[in-house]
């Protein structure tokens, strides 16, 4: 199963070593999962570390091995995404997701992600981290 994370997930994941985002890397490290992000996702998770909590970026250096960067969705993907309606700075996410075929769109952000919380778009589940892991431990189990 593929999981596409949020830079959201991706800093909470750095951030704090227990948790639902963390765990999600876990459950990675046995293959039981892929984790992928887009370059996009991957920087704004950085940048927000290095604003926030600088002591953090080695934590997420460990963690990269575990996450594949997915290559940046066409412009025409991004502006669809838009449609859902996602602020501009969310679309490149939904369709990177999207693009690469992702089984889950991860994410924490409720306040522009809310409205597509358990809904599918174009293959595509949009979950917060604990219902991820709901699913996944009925998959795996």
């Amino acid at each position: 199963m593929k999981l596409f994370l949020d830079a959201n997930i991706i800093f909470t994941a750095a951030y704090s070593p227990e948790g639902s985002s963390r765990f999600l890397f876990s459950i990675a490290e046995t293959g039981a999962v892929t984790l992928c992000t887009s370059r996009y996702a991957l920087d704004e998770a950085k940048r927000n570390l290095a604003l926030k909590a600088k002591d953090k970026l080695p934590t997420l250096e460990k963690l990269l091995p575990h996450l594949a960067i997915v290559p940046e969705p066409h412009p025409d993907k991004v502006a669809w995404a838009a449609l859902l309606p996602l602020p501009p700075k969310d679309a490149p996410i939904m369709a990177a997701a999207l693009s690469c075929k992702a089984d889950i769109l991860v994410t924490g952000d409720r306040r522009d992600f809310g409205h597509l919380l358990g809904t599918t778009c174009e293959g595509v589940l949009v979950l917060e981290p604990t219902e991820t892991l709901k699913r996944l431990a009925k998959l795996l189990a």
